[in-house]
């Protein structure tokens, strides 16, 4: 997962191979609620693991239910008629799926409770759920402005007295999270009668009222439905845990890898697992209006199978009313069809995570589409020509679908880089979309992105080189571990590090198992990061990084480093000799003195003994010997900037870099806060 500012993502041309996706974040919820309300233990498989799911274990716990939590399991131990703890204070993020749903059931449960979340979810409306819950006889406040949340539920005396007579009006036009919420409380007030709601005008989102009544049934809550205008909760209805529930996949998570495979998936395509074409949830409909677009797509159960047909795509003229989220995706699709694609009945967007009619045309402009935006409708036309395309900054509102949305948009056809601004956004639903894309994703290799930084020892090239590739999502490759694994290897092997086992330690070198785990090491499964950190370590890397066989034998290896989204390497020749095409090369350095000093108290630190003297005597020893050596001698490559770092700290050091990158890029800032 990505805790950066900013995610840069380089041209990508192709896309093929097999994602798993994570679980379903409407089923998630719902079904940890279920399991909340029913009597005994329910073992929730295939738990999306994301932040709404989070905010929503722990409100359970702090009402009282048993949570255990094992991967993507979870055991939910109910409350079973039992009144929740009382006095919680729930924060509930910007969870939609949380909120509505609990607000519900816990105005029906009696107690008292606070329910709040972040700035956005304060500005999502909450009011037809309110009223038709005031309607019945439930006691809720707003605690800032009115029909919206933070909210109060005040039910002191316990259980309201509830007014069940008349069928119970709620809005359908707003939001289908107030009609679920209603269907997944109402069961608690159906012991003696039939409870009905009705809805008032058109119902939106009715698939995912499908997958509400889908699940109340697993529950065994059978509602009945006319028309999705009128729906019945027959008298005597109780939850009861179906002992173990599986979660599907998140069908609308599935929109992006069949999107990339419709625009870009060539050889053995794109297949998805975790969700099939008999899935339960309304946004697998999104592959009808792919296949619309051109998109060859077969399936099963339990997978989706995508390649490219048609090329360009077709732009298509939809009712979308029935796929609201993953629609958002088509408009980002959009920007590969001959023609003009309209977007209809999406009014729904306006009240979501952000306003997402206003969010889409706003970053679809950036791109070089002409966009026309309207109360309920989107139309986007892609840009003229490759040459109209822009390199653009994409601002994500907190919003994880509109940043997964525009990550496609690195399959342009002008080969111009996307910015995703805060792509940690994502873990709302997909912590690990990234990763997955970068998993299907192919490109060139020379797009993808690599600073170097080189420079003489102890000029604090790996602690930058490191914070880099943290700030940039990057991957991080530190040469020079590399020799000193390989070092510690052939001294272990009873090798001799010089021209005499040469031969031996290339032939070792080609084969070792080495695995980099944020500032660990790992040589054949065993964590070798102290071992490596030693001033012997050190000393015996020089030797080998002299040796001609083993530094061809690492080059490979070293080559194997660059992945998307890009990398940060440090070392001694990476923009000589390694990666001589880097699009920033940095030669840090800094005095001798500074820099034995520098290793005086990093030995110091440690606990170890050291003696100035012979440390200076020592790096100045090892900077003759690395800058005379026949093979890749060390100096800076004609196009490096230097940064001499003998008066700043490894932090100014890393913004100056930083800065440097910047101005390299092609974004314009976003303007969006």
């Amino acid at each position: 997962m990505f805790a950066i500012p900013f995610l840069d993502l380089p041209s990508l041309h192709h896309a093929a191979g097999s994602v798993h996706l994570p679980g379903s974040k409407s089923i998630s919820n719902r079904v940890l609620l279920l399991a909340a309300l029913s009597a005994g233990t329910t073992v929730v498989e295939d738990l999306l693991a994301s932040d709404d799911t989070r905010v929503m274990l722990d409100a359970l716990r702090q009402l009282g239910c048993g949570v255990e939590e094992n991967g993507t399991q979870a055991r939910i131990t109910g409350l079973g008629g039992r009144t929740p703890q009382s006095t919680a204070k729930l924060f509930l993020g910007n969870a939609g799926t949380a909120m509505r749903p609990l607000t519900a059931a816990l105005a029906l449960l009696g107690g008292e409770y606070e329910l709040g979340g972040i700035p956005r979810m304060h500005e999502r409306p909450i009011g037809d759920l309110v009223d038709a819950l005031r309607q019945l006889g439930c006691h809720i406040d707003y605690l800032g402005q009115d029909g919206y949340p933070p909210l109060r539920i005040a039910q002191a005396d316990g259980v309201p007295a509830l007014s069940l007579d008349k069928p119970i009006p709620v809005r359908g036009d707003v939001s289908s999270q107030f009609l679920t919420a209603l269907l997944m409380a109402l069961p608690l007030a159906a012991t003696t009668q039939d409870v009905v709601i009705e809805v008032v005008g058109e119902l939106i989102s009715k698939p995912y009222i499908h997958i509400t009544l889908e699940l109340l049934a697993r529950f065994g809550i059978a509602v009945r439905h006319e028309q999705w205008q009128r729906f019945t909760i027959p008298a005597g209805s109780r939850y009861q845990s179906p002992g173990t529930i599986h979660v599907e996949a998140d069908a609308s998570s599935a929109s992006y890898f069949i999107a990339a495979g419709a625009i870009a998936g060539s050889g053995q395509g794109v297949q998805v697992l975790g969700v099939g074409l008999d899935s339960i949830q309304g946004d697998i409909r999104f592959v009808e209006a792919a296949r619309l677009m051109g998109a060859q797509i077969s399936g099963g159960p339990n997978h989706l199978h995508i390649q490219r047909g048609a090329w360009p795509l077709k732009a298509i003229d939809l009712d979308c009313n029935h796929i609201p989220d993953a629609a958002m995706t088509l408009a980002v699709m959009a920007l590969y069809a001959d023609g003009t694609t309209t977007l209809r009945n999406i009014a729904s967007w306006r009240v979501k995570e952000t306003d997402r009619i206003a969010a889409m045309a706003t970053e679809l402009r950036k791109l070089g589409a002409t966009v026309e935006e309207g109360a309920d409708f989107i139309r986007v036309t892609p840009p003229a020509a490759d040459a109209d395309w822009r390199a653009a900054s994409i601002h994500t509102y907190d919003d994880h679908r509109v940043a997964m949305c525009f990550s496609l948009a690195t399959f342009n056809p002008a080969g111009l880089p996307v910015r995703i601004e805060d792509p940690k956004c994502v873990a709302k639903t997909f912590p690990d979309y990234f990763e997955a894309l970068f998993s299907v994703a192919q490109t060139a290799e020379k797009a993808i992105p690599v600073i170097c930084l080189d420079g003489p020892t102890a000029s604090g090239k790996g602690t930058v080189a490191a914070a880099l590739a943290q700030q940039l999502g990057y991957a991080f490759l530190d040469s020079g571990a590399l020799y000193r694994i390989t070092a510690l290897a052939a001294t272990r092997a009873g090798l001799a590090l010089d021209t005499s086992g040469e031969a031996a330690i290339a032939a070792l070198a080609q084969g070792l198992d080495i695995r980099f785990e944020g500032e660990r090491v790992w040589l054949a499964g065993e964590d070798i990061t102290t071992a490596i950190r030693t001033e012997e370590a050190g000393i015996n890397a020089s030797h080998v990084s002299s040796l001609p066989a083993v530094r061809t034998a690492l080059v490979a290896l070293q080559h194997s480093f660059r992945q998307l989204p890009g990398l940060v390497a440090d070392g001694r020749d990476m923009g000589t000799v390694i990666f001589p095409d880097a699009t920033l090369k940095v030669f840090l350095t800094a005095s001798a003195q500074i820099r034995a000093q520098r290793r005086y108290d990093q030995l110091l630190a440690k606990g170890d003994s050291a003696n100035m003297s012979d440390l200076l005597d020592d790096l100045q020893a090892r900077d003759a010997r690395d800058m005379s050596r026949s093979v890749a001698p060390l100096q800076p490559a004609q196009d490096a900037l230097l940064l001499d770092s003998t008066s700043c700290t490894a932090a100014q050091a890393v913004q100056q870099v930083l800065g440097w990158w910047q101005q390299r890029q092609p974004f314009v800032p976003s303007t969006q806060g």
